[in-house]
């Protein structure tokens, strides 16, 4: 019999079954298909000549007769998943041949090496060390990938015609559940075109129910059908895609997708139409984009040859009838009784120390004395007490806690709960509060109801204490009470008190834990009976006799230690035998201890594992002295592990010539739900000799049994386990799905029914039932006995006269990387597990480094054992990690703690040296690389939102003409904003308009209308006097904020000159800070620097000539200390369309770009502004932006002098040393409106998260703020809006009052939320839906959901329309596509001194090319979607939502889908704690992740693994490259918008000192 130690599903079970083959028939009650196009037609005919501008010879008849008796082919995406199915060119001898080539050609090319900070090597520059120019994709995803921008909408034929969107309405069709996605539409052969549209209709809709998507494009969907009734009624296997049967709709208004109700007639015929026709059924579409996962992911092909069981169905094996015994006990207890009172000086146990000496020898009469008549069953049931009350009861469970070196006291404790009728618990000593699963046993004991437990002196003493000095509560355990078991509270009982002595029942007698391979800690319950009958059948076939003695070495509390061939609790009690327990720690230092105590104590019987067999052959060369004759029976516990048989042989061949017989080893087999299954029998009980098999190892994955020959390294050698237990009925069953018997050639789960196995996991009835309840059944589904089988968790099979356990996939892997490369310098312990990525099994081999290895070598190694385990097993590994030597968790007794390794490595815990991650071999279900199809015409598109009753998405502000304002600026009409100053300094000069702050938050300087007005004058006269500047010249105007930057700019408008407002540059960073100045100065043509003598020091000293060429400044003019001097004549531009100022700002694609803002874009800017956020001179508003580029400037600069609010300015950086200072601004002056930045509200949600009490009690008050609006050229960051209001609700601040503004290069203010108007809406769209350039709305909390928040509200005089960035057509409400704006106060067109604004030129000046043509619009480059609510606006009429989703330029192409990169950077910052920041970018066709590390950088190569899982699961791209950084690395902008490019130039010039860097090959 041939088993493994724990049960794997297969690994390709679900890839194995044959394929699915659907055909549907029409139901009796449907109408025929001839009837139905011949209704759909009639109903039709009247409505499709309403559609005016389609050429009818455009008009295309497809005729396909479709074969009811043909079954249509089986789409992949509707056949079962393979868990790990493989492509054939993973299986083949070339893949093998590859592999060896890869590898030579890996000795002559440098490949790329993880990069650490601390590495000895010399790191080379990053194109040196290009990987492959593999992406994410498949190997075709090259000719996939467009250098321009993807559509908004899938493809569709060049010529559409109408009859084509009356067929998608009518079939209710949809390629996605999404609202906007597009419909499949494939093509045809053409056909007359004098067909009629009716006909034309009723075919259309025909092929394209049969035809695949292949070589297909598909249009947009115009169907405005609910999805919510899509998928009301889907079918399990396919899904029909229209509407489902029965489906009615009484109302006379349409829903469309996103909820709108529209009234149209022809929208309601075609309604009715679908209320009434009942379509026959068709097989489904084949569509790339689908919900479901099974659909979604690539399903690989099974292997045509792979090899299939040809056996017979299987019979179960019988055991042995149990023997009859006269003398046999009712019960244990009864038995220790008998021989604690019939033979007290017998020895029955013997423990030793750590020298190998007898420290104790407990006799039968002392354990029966001692544990249970005298002292412990007593106290426990009578002296125990909490308030008067018995602090036990018959049936409570109890903990033993007992070391593994004391034995002794372990059993009286064991014995003395069941003599107290309590249900002992036996669980490991825990050392520390984090010990490996300590966790999991403490869910275990609370769930059990532990309230006690029992332990020794010396244990408890070196037990972790807390502060009083009482036992410390691990983590998860609940509270318990210790007892000291050889303490004073151990009294004696009455001389006339006796425990009672009941025969064996079903009563639960003791419950065993057992850790799953997931790490979860289950307790099996043992009943009396059957601890009895499995004495019984243990005696029976291992033949014990009275006065045997026993060695022990394995743990005496649970598995076999405690109830198997040794078991000193049991077997010795029952047969009065001795036994002589090893402890582990004796092990450690002696491994030959045990062969030692057989040669003196002359034992029959030893109880080991194979680790204990192999340790002893390490050190045996030391002893000569040694006779193993005296045994009969060496019982190898884990002889169901295959590697055990090796061990066994090595043994064999050592010890045969020192009295080892061959036939004495006796492999058994054992689980803890069966207990022991089988178990070879010793010699003298006349068993057929010992077999073994070589099976295929490539025939053992897909679970068929296949003999092989020895030569091959795809070999398995397995030992059998001998034969059943007696009075036993086993079986193999398929180990997933209905329990079915396997056939004689098939690997499955051996099931047991016997009266010796466990009854139940304790406190979970589902999982009982399905283990210890199970009925296997016949192929016919005939249960195979009436008598419940338990589930052994073991893979075998049944050989002629043995049971057969081989070892699955991953179990063999362990036994490859150990027994092969424990001699090499990295590897000491390996651990193999599988982690689930990407609903798949991946492999993760985990291994202790040698402190020795380098860097180099142990890559070099990792190599290799890829190349091993691939050429060897067919298989990819996904991660391989090298960790610290005794860095591993341990398990109690030697080992490594498997599954508290896993929790590590999925916890970002394992703190590995070194990692390799392979998810390009190893991945193989990413669904394929979406395929860019022609485009739907613009005319088209319109056409189908017509049909399906959707308005055209397009929205506008309130109207600037009709709008009352009663300021006396606008009544004078001034379009200046030279003339708007002069003005408010004659009409109220002394009134305040802006008011500075320091740090202190004292005020630092103010400027009045007439103080500024005058400041003005005098920057003019000495432009003018001193610069002799000429009308029209730019000049640089580089002022830290403040109220200087506005008087010099006010002074360049007076003088007739362009200002250009420029950050100065950071004394303490002029490298990086300062070439960015000296950029702007140059690209923007400017003749002269405005500044500070401070800042005209450091453009000319020798740090800054370090950085730039200091000699070719332009003129420096500084303005501390100006003349004063009136200005002759205020400078009239002659039209309001000459340019005004030049805004300058570095984009987050790193593109310095300058756009040229005029007079007249400049006053409708602060109007509009104005009008939005009601700014009178009676206002204040708080400003805690940097005032040099878009909204800050013009919030900063222009706005108060055109409204005559006063502003409080407060400068970011300021933030820096008093992060409070801008809240308590807005308490102290009581301020409605104010603005901030990302950057700004992250500082104080960071740095004042916890004084929210501390700034409560300095009397700082938000109820005031009516209005916090953000400043934002990017999607709204929901999640930091929404902890910033959470945080401060406690201050008074309302969850209403935080809202976004959008803008961009072209205009800088298009939505702003302002201070009237509904509140900013959010909606719930699938993340999937957009990479495929579509919206779909769904519903909070479902999967894939990514909320988006309104970008404010539509400025006055401001028009957004959704166009397709490609074809430049019209889009629907809720469609996808670029936003474009017309506005007074667009930029009117970039500035740079190369002249490239001829290539742009479409961004300012652009038309659509259906539709209206006539409106000049300015394309934003931003991707984002209309969508009307039911909520109503300021005039009363519903209001149009804008929502922004992101740039384009920024936009990821990979796999052929558009991947935003803030949504791939959410899902990395979310995998650990330890990531502060992420940025993504692509390099070579590689996604490259860079997180900042906030922690230790032990922590570093944790995350590598962590990204990879997270990204993979949630995106479907592969990693190419993880590096790792300090925090503050990744560059910010003064918006908070991360600089992407830049640091992917800092990545290629290998500036950015790297923790570690990782290319996962």
């Amino acid at each position: 019999m041939f088993v493994c130690s724990c049960v794997y599903p297969s690994p390709s079970r679900s890839s194995r079954k044959p394929s699915i083959i659907c055909s549907y028939k029409a139901a009796p009650g449907d109408i025929t298909q001839k009837g139905y196009e011949k209704k759909r037609g009639k109903l039709l005919a009247p409505y499709i000549p309403q559609i005016q501008g389609v050429d009818p010879s455009l008009q295309v008849d497809h005729r396909i007769q479709a074969s009811s008796q043909a079954a249509p082919p089986t789409s992949k995406h509707n056949k079962p998943r393979a868990a790990n199915s493989r492509d054939e060119r993973f299986r083949s001898d070339l893949h093998t041949e590859a592999v060896q080539a890869a590898l030579a050609k890996y000795k002559e090319r440098k490949m790329p090496m993880p990069s650490k900070r601390r590495s000895v090597l010399v790191q080379s520059s990053v194109e040196a060390c290009t990987p492959p120019d593999t992406s994410s994709a498949s190997e075709d995803e090259g000719s996939l990938r467009r250098q321009g921008r993807m559509a908004t909408s899938s493809p569709y034929q060049p010529h559409p015609t109408v009859e084509h969107w009356f067929n998608r309405v009518i079939q209710g069709s949809s390629t996605s559940s999404s609202a906007s996605s597009t419909s499949s539409h494939p093509g045809g052969r053409s056909h007359s075109a004098n067909a009629t549209s009716g006909s034309a209709a009723t075919v259309l809709a025909d092929l394209m129910a049969h035809t695949q998507l292949d070589n297909h494009c598909a249009p947009p969907d115009v169907t405005g059908l609910s999805e919510r009734s899509l998928h009301a009624e889907r079918p399990q296997v396919a899904s029909v895609r229209g509407l489902p049967r029965g489906y009615t709709h009484t109302s006379s208004t349409m829903e469309t997708a996103d909820g709108v109700p529209v009234n149209s007639r022809v929208s309601s015929k075609i309604q009715q139409l679908l209320n009434t026709l009942k379509r026959p059924k068709r097989p489904p579409l084949r569509e790339f984009f689908v919900d479901d996962f099974e659909e979604l992911l690539d399903v690989q092909q099974p292997d045509p040859n792979q090899p299939k069981p040809e056996g017979v169905q299987m019979s179960p094996l019988h055991g042995d009838p149990l023997g009859v015994v006269t003398n046999w006990p009712p019960s244990l207890l009864a038995s220790l009784q008998r021989w604690g009172t019939a033979q007290p000086k017998s020895p029955c146990l013997t423990a030793l120390d750590n020298a190998g000496k007898p420290v104790y020898t407990l006799t039968y009469g002392k354990l029966w004395t001692r544990s249970q008549k005298l002292k412990l069953a007593y106290t426990l049931l009578n002296k125990l007490s909490s308030r008067n009350e018995p602090l036990l009861r018959p049936g409570d469970r109890v903990a033993l806690v007992f070391p593994n070196n004391d034995p002794v006291m372990f059993m009286v404790a064991f014995y003395g709960c069941l003599l107290a009728e309590l249900v002992p618990v036996p669980i490991e000593v825990p050392l520390t509060r984090k010990d490996a699963g300590s966790q999991q046993i403490g869910f275990l004991l609370g769930s059990c109801g532990v309230t006690l437990a029992l332990t020794t002196d010396a244990c408890q003493k070196g037990l972790p204490k807390a502060q009083t000095g009482e036992v410390a509560t691990f983590k998860g355990w609940p509270r318990l009470l210790w007892f000291v078991t050889d303490g004073k509270h151990v009294v004696k009982p009455p001389k006339d008190w006796s425990p009672p002595i009941r025969d064996a029942s079903n009563e639960t007698a003791y419950i065993e834990y057992k850790t799953s391979k997931e790490g979860s800690t289950m307790g099996i319950t043992v009943s009396h009976a059957a601890m009895l009958a499995h004495c019984h059948a243990l005696t029976q076939a291992c033949g014990y006799t009275e006065g045997e003695t026993i060695t022990n070495v394995l743990d005496f509390k649970r598995d076999a230690g405690l109830w198997h061939g040794d078991v000193m609790m049991f077997q010795s009690v029952m047969n009065r035998m001795h036994v002589i327990s090893i402890p582990y720690s004796l092990m450690k230092v002696n491994p030959l201890s045990w062969i030692q105590k057989v040669h003196s104590y002359k034992a029959r019987v030893a109880v080991v594992k194979s680790r204990d067999m192999h340790w002893s052959l390490l050190s045996q060369k030391d002893q000569r002295d040694i006779s193993l004759s005296s045994l009969r029976m060496l019982i190898v516990a884990d002889g169901a592990n295959p590697w055990s048989i090796s061990s066994c042989d090595a043994f064999l061949n050592v010890f045969q010539a020192r009295g080892l017989r061959p036939e004495v080893i006796c492999p058994c087999a054992s689980s803890a739900e069966a207990m022991t299954v089988a178990i070879r029998r010793p010699p003298e009980m006349g068993v057929p000799p010992p077999g073994k098999a070589v099976l295929s190892m490539s025939c053992l994955s897909y679970g068929v049994i296949r003999v092989d020959t020895e030569e091959k390294l795809s070999v398995l050698t397995l030992q059998d386990v001998g034969q059943v237990m007696p009075g036993a009925l086993v079986c193999v069953v398929r180990p997933e799905g209905t329990p079915y018997l396997c056939r004689t050639d098939e690997v499955g789960e051996i099931c047991v029914s016997s009266c010796t196995t466990g009854i139940s996991y304790y406190g979970l009835p589902g999982m009982t039932k399905n283990v210890f309840e199970t009925i296997p059944v016949t192929a016919s589904g005939s249960p195979v006995s009436d008598r419940p089988f338990t589930r052994s968790s073991l893979l075998g099979f049944i050989g002629p006269v043995s049971l057969y356990l081989p070892v699955s996939e991953l179990e063999l892997e362990r036994r490859e990387g150990r027994n092969r490369n424990t001699d090499r310098f990295v590897c000491s312990r390996i651990a193999v597990f599988s982690v689930c990525v990407l609903h798949d099994e991946r492999i993760v081999v985990v291994a202790e480094q040698r402190p020795d290895a380098s860097e180099e070598d142990s890559f070099q190694w990792m190599s290799r054992v890829l190349q091993a385990i691939d050429s060897i097993h067919q298989v990819g590994v996904y991660c391989l990690a090298l960790v610290p030597a005794n860095t591993l968790p341990k398990a109690p007794l030697g080992g490594i703690h498997i599954s508290e390794t896993k929790q590590r490595f999925l916890e970002g815990a394992l703190h590995p040296c070194n990692v390799l991650m392979c998810p390009h071999t190893c991945v193989t279900n990413l669904p394929k690389p979406r395929q860019k199809q022609p485009e739907v015409g613009p005319a088209s598109m319109i056409v189908g939102n017509l049909v399906a009753g959707k308005r055209i998405a397009q929205a506008c502000g309130r109207d600037v003409a009709q709008l009352e304002d009663n300021d006396q600026a606008r009544k004078v009409h001034f379009l200046y904003m030279q003339d708007v100053l002069q003005w408010r300094a004659q009409a109220t000069p002394d009134h305040p308009l802006f008011l500075l702050l320091n740090a202190k938050g004292t005020v630092a300087s103010t400027a009045s209308c007439v103080q500024l007005h005058k400041r003005a004058e005098r920057v003019a006269v000495a432009l003018m006097e001193r610069g002799r500047l000429n009308t029209g010249d730019h000049v640089a105007l580089v002022y830290p904020p403040g109220t200087d930057l506005i008087a010099t700019f006010y002074g360049c408008l007076y003088a007739g000159c362009v200002p250009v407002t420029v950050r100065p540059p950071h004394p303490q960073n002029l490298a990086t800070t300062l070439p960015t100045v000296k950029m702007i100065v140059e690209v923007s043509k400017s003749v002269c620097i405005l500044t500070t003598q401070a800042i005209m020091k450091l453009l000319r000293s020798k740090e800054a000539a370090a950085a730039v060429d200091v000699k070719t400044w332009p003129m420096v003019l500084d303005t501390d200390d100006l003349p004063r001097k009136k200005l002759p004549q205020i400078y009239k531009p002659p039209t309001p369309e000459m340019l005004a100022y030049l805004d300058f700002s570095v984009s987050t694609t790193g593109i310095l770009a300058g756009v040229k803002m005029s007079h007249a874009a400049t006053s409708a800017l602060c109007r509009s502004i104005k009008l939005q956020c009601e700014l009178y001179p009676s206002r204040q508003i708080a400003i805690c932006l940097d005032p040099y580029c878009g909204l800050g400037f013009a919030l900063w600069c222009l706005c108060s002098v055109y409204s005559g609010h006063q502003s409080i300015l407060v400068p970011p950086l300021e933030l820096e040393s008093n992060v409070s200072l801008w809240l308590s601004a807005v308490s102290q002056f009581k301020v409605r409106v104010t603005f901030c930045s990302y950057s700004v509200m992250e500082m104080c949600t960071k740095g004042l998260g916890s004084q929210t009490e501390a700034l409560r009690l300095r009397n700082v008050n938000l109820s005031c703020v009516r209005t916090c609006m953000v400043v934002a050229e990017e999607r709204p960051r929901i999640a930091l809006t929404q902890s910033f209001s959470k945080i401060f609700k406690d201050l008074g601040l309302s969850p209403r009052a935080v809202s976004t503004t959008f803008g961009c290069r072209v205009n800088v203010a298009i939505c702003l939320q302002g201070t009237a108007g509904p509140d900013p809406t959010t909606v719930y769209v699938d993340m999937r839906a957009l990479r495929h350039d579509r919206v779909r709305l769904v519903e909070r909390g479902s999967p894939h959901s990514l909320p988006l928040m309104e970008s404010g509200k539509i400025l006055p005089g401001v028009k957004v329309i959704i166009a397709n960035p490609e074809t430049k057509g019209p889009l629907g409400d809720s469609h996808l596509g670029e936003i474009w704006v017309s506005s007074p106060h667009n930029a009117t067109g970039y500035y740079t001194v190369y002249g490239e604004e001829a290539l742009h030129a479409d961004h300012f000046c652009t038309k659509l090319s259906f539709g209206d043509t006539q409106t000049v619009w300015a394309r934003t480059g931003y991707l984002g979607f209309l969508r009307r609510t039911e909520l109503t606006d300021a005039s009363g009429e519903r209001h149009d939502a804008l929502y922004v989703v992101g740039s384009l330029d920024e936009t990821l192409e990979l796999r052929g889908m558009r991947y935003h990169p803030i949504d791939i950077e959410t899902s990395v910052i979310r995998a650990h704690k330890s990531i502060a920041e992420c940025a993504v970018f692509t390099w070579t066709n590689l996604l490259v992740v860079v997180v900042e590390l906030e922690g230790s950088e032990q922590e570093a190569l944790d995350l590598v693994a962590l990204v990879t899982n997270v990204v993979l699961e949630e995106h479907f791209l592969i990693v190419g490259v993880v590096v790792v950084v300090d925090p503050g690395v990744i560059p910010i902008n003064s918006r908070g918008e991360k600089q992407r490019m830049h640091l992917r130039d800092g990545f290629l010039a290998d500036q950015l000192d790297p923790i570690y860097v990782a290319y996962n090959m």
